[in-house]
């Protein structure tokens, strides 16, 4: 049988292993508020038994290891829903910040618009009054002003989008290099055999954090270390190797910030749309996505506002000495196209091929910016509008929304790229560029009158320029030759009366007669033998035909204008209308994001609390083990404490 010095090892083991409990589950209760942290504990393992005559006698406990309460599954749960709550929340709190462009009430662009051509209903009423001309100037600049600020806003939201998108790839990169750290540290102490837990806690918590700003991927391997990847496989910790991201200017657009990866002494930009989640990616989506389609909106705006008042003031006529064709009130810049940074280049570093664009009709732009390409298999040229992701075939020459494609020559080598921005820049661009109010356009250069000898009920409704290629110095008359509508025209040289063109047509109720790019309106109805004629304006002090047809610019659709499927031109909006729905549609941007931060929220905090309930410390249950690893130490103790005495009584009897 086993003496006293076998029951002394067996008290000795137990009061240490009790001893290494003792301790593990007060490490447990220190860390019990650490995020992060694992519950750990201590495995205990029976000693082999020791064989006697009389059979096996237990020689007691035996400390095994330490190891932590950890699930794989539920981390990394925890981890990608903290990654998109984390995407969700930036885009939310960037959107609040771009919603401040669109304000409502007196503040906003479309207010300024709408007092604009309010301002034009006193020189309807007296087109001789410089100061109501005046006025008109002063709103026209005051719009300008609003666009411009509206554009600056956006300027600075974009500088501050940038700044941050710095701080969150700076964190990404200390992130990435403690991991590598941790990972060097644990592969040292992994051929013990032990796990080190509080170091794999502090890699799970340096993980968790790198997610609020990139969505990644981990990979263990058989050494102890985790590779963490992004983007859909680019290697951001590699073992013991760290890489590092940076912000670079877009190839396709430098004044936008693009996320890149240090790949051998090369850049490899990342396309935003393969981050997944992080606050990275949210504001990659922010700016390429919320940010091109609120300055798409306003330079839509911008540009249509400004070309139809310009064509309205180029038909009617100022008051000039003599009277003089209507100057253009705005300016709204040229259309812009950017070649790709990777473009080919000639030996000045100039880009080969440049491509160019030229409005056809400013009211059928679209707030859009274009994706010119090659396709690799046909190689046709493709146009991929940014708004909803149309894509279309096209060739040199073509007219798209509103916009001519020219390829240039040389043309573009079939793996350049560029960015169309018909609209992007008209909202800074805006500019007044009319300082004289007797430049103000008021008066129609023609005039339509009705023949006193008329006998049926009609009268002239409206008289509209529709063409600058109207020709005042020809008059013409058109008389009708029955009952039924049927008329003559005539086109005459108002000086020597020589005929100059003629035909007929038939008159219907509703309908215009065009003639010489004016359109002339009936009320009531014409009679066999009744005429009228159009003929030149004489006096421009006192005409306001002009002035009323701007006017009726703000009830008119003249934004967003497109070709209908049966070739007609429809749709669109009026300026009032635009504005309301670019504010409507950036509400419904903030209330969506407000919505889908609050849910991936929601699963954040969830996921986490699975994760902790499996993982994290429970005071109540550490407090019980306590005691029982207290009791059990006690009780170690006495049975050292037998053995001590059963030794002291052996000895003193061999002393007899």
């Amino acid at each position: 049988m086993a003496g006293p010095s076998a029951l002394m090892s067996i008290g000795m083991r137990a009061m240490v292993t009790n001893y290494a409990a003792l301790q593990t589950t007060g490490h447990n209760i220190a860390n019990a508020g650490v995020e992060g942290y694992s519950r750990q504990q201590v495995e205990f393992g029976t000693s082999k038994g020791q064989f006697s005559g009389a059979g096996f006698f237990g020689r007691g406990v035996e400390l095994q290891t330490v190891t932590r309460a950890h699930n794989d599954f539920l981390t990394r749960e925890a981890t990608g829903a903290k990654s998109l709550s984390s995407m969700d929340a930036a885009r939310y709190e960037s959107l609040q910040e771009l919603e401040s462009v669109f304000p409502i009430g007196e503040s906003g662009v479309g207010y300024a618009m709408g007092q604009f051509l309010n301002s034009i209903v006193d020189v309807a009423s007296r087109p001789g009054d410089v100061s109501a001309r005046q006025v008109v100037l002063a709103r026209a600049t005051d719009t300008a002003a609003r666009f411009n600020a509206a554009s600056d806003q956006l300027d600075r939201i974009q500088s501050s989008l940038s700044e941050r998108m710095t701080a969150s790839v700076s964190a990404v990169n200390g992130l990435a290099a403690n991991i590598a750290t941790v990972n060097q540290r644990i592969a040292e102490v992994h051929s013990q055999g032990h796990p080190p837990n509080d170091l794999l806690d502090e890699r799970d918590r340096l993980i968790s954090q790198l997610s609020e700003h990139v969505q990644i991927t981990t990979i263990g391997a058989d050494d102890g270390t985790t590779s963490v990847f992004i983007a859909g496989g680019q290697r951001l910790v590699l073992g013991i190797e760290a890489a590092k991201l940076q912000l670079v200017p877009d190839p396709d657009e430098p004044t936008r910030s693009a996320v890149a990866i240090s790949e051998a002494n090369f850049l490899r930009v990342l396309p935003h749309s393969t981050l997944g989640g992080g606050e990275l990616a949210g504001l990659l989506r922010f700016q390429n996505d919320d940010m091109v389609d609120a300055r798409t909106q306003l330079g839509q705006m911008a540009a249509a506002f400004g070309a139809a008042v310009n064509q309205q003031q180029s038909f009617g006529l100022d008051l000039g000495n003599p009277p003089g064709a209507g100057a253009p009130i705005f300016s709204t810049g040229s259309p812009q196209v950017q070649p790709n940074a990777d473009n080919a280049r000639d030996v000045s570093g100039d880009f080969v091929a440049q491509v160019s664009i030229t409005v056809t009709d400013f009211s059928q732009l679209a707030a859009a910016e274009y994706a010119l390409s090659s396709d690799p298999v046909s190689g046709a040229w493709k146009l991929t509008r940014s708004s909803d992701g149309h894509v279309q075939t096209v060739n040199d020459g073509d007219t798209v929304d509103g916009f001519m494609l020219n390829l240039g020559s040389p043309a573009p080598s079939s793996t350049d790229r560029f960015l169309l921005k018909p609209v992007s820049d008209a909202s800074g661009r805006l500019q007044v560029v009319l300082t004289d109010p007797r430049g103000l356009a008021a008066a129609l250069p023609v005039t339509a009158t009705m023949a006193a000898t008329n006998t049926g009920s009609a009268s002239v409704a409206s008289l509209q320029v529709v063409s600058n290629a109207i020709d005042p110095e020809q008059t013409a008359s058109i008389a009708f030759s029955s009952d039924t509508g049927d008329y003559n025209w005539e086109l005459r040289d108002r000086t020597t009366n020589a005929l100059m063109s003629s035909g007929s047509g038939t008159w219907q109720a509703g309908e215009a007669i065009e003639l010489n790019g004016f359109e002339v309106t009936l009320a009531g109805v014409p009679r066999n033998g009744d005429s009228l004629e159009v003929s030149k304006t004489v006096y421009a002090a006192s005409n306001n035909g002009n002035a009323t047809a701007m006017l009726n610019l703000r009830d008119m659709a003249r934004v967003g204008l497109s070709v209908q499927t049966d070739g007609s031109i429809g749709g669109g909006r009026s300026f009032s209308d635009a504005y309301a729905s670019a504010m409507a549609d950036m509400g419904v941007r903030v209330q969506g994001s407000r919505v889908a931060s609050e849910v991936s929220d929601s699963v954040a905090a969830r996921t986490e609390l699975n994760r902790s309930a499996a993982s994290g410390v429970n005071l109540d249950e550490e407090a019980a083990k306590l005691l029982a690893f207290q009791q059990s130490y006690q009780a170690s103790a006495k049975v050292l404490q037998a053995a001590q005495t059963i030794f002291d009584t052996l000895l003193s009897i061999v002393d007899r």
